[in-house]
């Protein structure tokens, strides 16, 4: 006999305003203890330093983590000309300056080759494995890695500020698997002089906005009450960038077993993903053909 899963059943994203000093998957557990949830994942890691938007997604929700990763992300931050440091963020050691101190044209030139289609190689310090370990455990160890460069879409990268001749504010919206600290960096050596993320705040993910994100105290604040249900958003925001199918409801029966259901076609295509709803909760994701969607993840939530 399977073993009851501790915990209460309960689905739909939490957006949490990270602070500054901890880990995304800290923020993970501490929101899945809160909502005493049976399960949790999140949609695209923060850096320790780094604040803004972490949706967290719970229950059945987390099937929808790969829409919300997908989507565009935008993100605030400052970079600090003049010096590149092991990290490519405030938190390392510098190991190179520069007197060097670009204008704001040639910064605004420099930009350019930063948008759109890209490649970008990881820091040294990331997630990224090297033969089965993390980079950064091996960069801790003091080992240079050779890590490969990798695409990453740019929609826009913007100069919204410059305070001092050592500081310039930014502003970029990119796809997933993209880090800001690689573009400091690599935007400082455009320019000749170094650059490194002094800070940096994710401003929106997706559907999520950093208004609508909860601070760790209301998290502690209202733990294990009813209270902070109110604060859980809909499984659906996940699916935001899909086409909705209403289902029939002998479809929505059948999608909820698995099986090929009869949906009723809005805008998708032959062989578009999409998500089948039944009074407006999503039942499934999959594949539309011919009327049907051909489920690929189902939705338990009765």
């Amino acid at each position: 006999m399977a073993r009851k899963k501790k915990g209460r059943v309960v689905s739909g994203w939490v957006v949490i305003d990270k602070p500054a000093g901890i880990t995304s998957t800290s923020v993970v557990n501490k929101v899945k203890w809160a909502f005493d949830a049976q399960k949790a994942g999140h949609a695209g890691t923060l850096d320790p330093a780094a604040t803004g938007v972490l949706a967290v997604a719970l229950g059945e929700a987390t099937k929808t983590v790969p829409y919300i990763t997908d989507a565009l992300k935008c993100y605030r931050f400052m970079v600090r000309l003049g010096q590149s440091t092991t990290t490519d963020d405030a938190e390392g050691s510098v190991i190179a300056q520069s007197d060097l101190r670009p204008n704001d044209a040639q910064i605004e030139a420099a930009l350019v080759a930063f948008r759109g289609d890209i490649q970008q190689v990881p820091p040294q310090f990331s997630a990224v494995k090297v033969e089965g370990e993390r980079a950064y455990d091996l960069a801790r160890e003091g080992e240079q890695m050779d890590l490969a460069a990798r695409p990453l879409w740019v929609d826009s990268l913007v100069l919204i500020a410059r305070p001092d001749a050592d500081h310039v504010e930014l502003e970029m919206v990119c796809g997933k698997g993209g880090y800001v600290r690689a573009i400091a960096r690599d935007l400082g050596e455009a320019l000749g002089c170094h650059g490194h993320v002094q800070w940096l705040r994710r401003t929106w993910s997706g559907p999520f906005d950093a208004d609508q994100g909860l601070s760790l105290e209301t998290l502690d604040a209202g733990a294990k009450t009813d209270a902070l249900d109110a604060h859980l958003l809909p499984l659906e925001l996940g699916l935001a960038d899909l086409p909705e199918l209403p289902a029939t409801p002998e479809g929505a029966a059948r999608l909820k077993n698995g099986n090929p259901g009869m949906v009723i076609a809005s805008s998708a295509g032959y062989g578009d993903e999409a998500w089948a709803s039944y009074r407006g909760r999503a039942i499934a994701v999959g594949v539309y053909k011919s009327g049907e969607l051909h489920p690929s993840r189902v939705f338990n939530r009765d």
